[in-house]
Formats: structure tokens, C-alpha cells, sequence
């Protein structure tokens, strides 16, 4: 049964003509699937359906969305990063078993922002759990959600003023203005998995996006439960910032920019 799919010029071009006319025809068309967008489910047969194709430098990735959501599309992606991609395609099944497994697990909270530091403004993301963060096979009665970090490479922050070090094997996933995921190194050094993944790809600011294609580089910020909270403008996020880091509840890294 021919799929209600849309097949972009440039996804035409990756695939081949001969691969995009089999999906329109549906031999190669899922018919039900999870929204690399909004993550929610999908169906070709039903409705508007786009494809998105993940490009790195040898491999690429196929997955579908909402025409709604996004238009079809490529997505470049670095091949290092392109595991990451992966990751953000099936998280909706992740964050589910996980959820399952993990009932009473704190989510982590993500706020985008730009931070001035040394004149020059800062693609930032300042990361926040719900609740206080248990190291695995503890009592649970301390919160250890720095310490946590500090063992993956985070450094603790004295003066937000100084740009954070960067991270190696960690990266923030960008695509179409959208905030997808913060990538951490894969098990045993196998490419990468979604450390924090978004239910539903969060939007940035133009001048946010403008920042990060500049420097390439995200600096993501991390503060225990109660530190920062939501601020509804840059100012005061920083202001929440430097009294976090003068209290010694604030640690930082700065991550590669993946995607656009």
C-alpha cells in the first residue's frame, strides 16, 4: 500500500532515485513509527509523513516524522556523532524502558541561554534535575549529582566568567533550531548515547543558534536540585549562575556543537 510520504530533493539525492520511489511505493516504508521530532507515534498510511535522513561521512540513517513537524530533510551530522543520531532517533523507546525501570528516577531539567564571558556571548545550556540525584546502589539519601559529573569530567565552577574546558567525547545535538540531546561517550567507547534527551525537541533562539554555529561549541552548565530554578531572563539566569557557583553547586563543560 503506497505510503503518504514526502521524499525532499535532497534526501532524493543521498538515497538514490531507485531507493526514494521503492518508499513512496511502501516496500521500504515503515508503517507505524516514533516521530524523530516530537516523538510521538506515527502513521504513513494515515497521514503526512517526512523522511530525515542522518548524514554522516560514511554511514547514514534513515528515520521518518510528522510532515507537521518537520519537513523532510538532511541532517549532517559528524561521523563520530552519527551513533548520537541514532540514540536521538529511538530515544522515545529508551526514555520509556527507562522510565519503567526507573519509576522514581529525577528528570533533568534543560534551559538554553547565552552567557557573556570575557565580551563575547555563549551558547549555554544550564542542566537541572527535579530532584536530588542518587549514585546507583546507594541509600539515596544523598545527593550526589555533582560528584557524578565531576567522575565523567565536569569541573567544578569558581568564576563563570572563564570559559569551562571542554569535554572529549560529549557533544549537543542541534538540528533545524532544535535542541535534541547532550551526547556522552557510548559503552566500552562505542560511539555515543544520549546522556539527557529531549521528550520533544526544544526550541533555541535565533541568536542562540547564530552563537553556537559561530563557536561550534555549547557550554553546558549543571547544578544540583533548587540552584538555579526557572529564570525567565538571561540576566537573572546568570545571576543564579554566579550564586550557584559561589556556593560551590555548579559545575561546567564545553561540548562540540553536532548538527545546525
Amino acid at each position: 500500500m503506497p505510503r503518504m510520504l514526502d521524499v525532499s530533493e535532497d534526501v532524493r539525492a543521498e538515497i538514490g532515485d531507485e531507493e526514494a520511489d521503492r518508499l513512496l511505493a511502501g516496500d521500504n516504508a515503515p508503517g507505524s513509527y516514533d516521530c524523530t521530532s516530537c516523538r510521538t507515534p506515527g502513521d504513513s498510511e494515515q497521514e503526512r509523513t517526512s523522511t530525515v535522513l542522518f548524514v554522516g561521512e560514511e554511514t547514514a540513517v534513515l528515520a521518518f516524522a510528522h510532515a507537521s513537524c518537520i519537513p523532510s530533510q538532511v541532517v549532517r551530522v559528524a561521523e563520530e556523532q552519527l551513533q548520537g543520531a541514532v540514540a536521538s532517533i529511538a530515544a522515545a523507546d529508551a526514555a520509556d524502558s527507562l522510565a519503567a525501570a526507573n519509576p522514581e528516577q529525577a528528570v533533568l531539567g534543560v534551559t538554553s541561554g547565552l552567557v557573556l564571558i570575557e565580551g563575547e556571548l555563549h551558547p549555554a545550556l544550564v542542566v537541572e534535575p527535579t530532584a536530588p540525584v542518587a549514585r546507583p546502589g546507594s541509600d539515596g539519601l544523598t545527593d550526589e549529582f555533582l560528584s557524578l559529573l565531576v567522575e565523567q569530567g565536569f569541573q567544578p565552577v569558581a568564576d563563570v566568567n572563564q570559559k569551562p574546558a571542554p569535554l572529549p567525547g560529549w557533544s549537543v545535538l542541534v538540528a533545524m533550531g532544535q535542541l535534541h540531546s547532550v551526547l556522552q561517550p557510548g559503552p566500552g567507547g562505542a560511539g555515543q548515547a544520549a546522556w539527557w534527551q529531549a521528550h520533544q525537541p526544544l526550541q533555541v533562539t535565533d541568536g542562540w543558534r547564530a552563537a553556537a554555529n559561530k563557536s561550534h561549541t555549547v557550554l553546558v552548565f549543571a547544578a544540583p536540585v533548587g540552584s538555579i530554578g526557572q529564570q525567565p531572563r538571561e540576566d537573572l539566569l546568570r545571576e543564579a549562575l554566579e550564586k550557584a557557583a559561589a556556593n560551590g553547586r555548579l559545575v561546567a563543560a564545553a561540548m562540540p556543537l553536532a548538527g545546525t
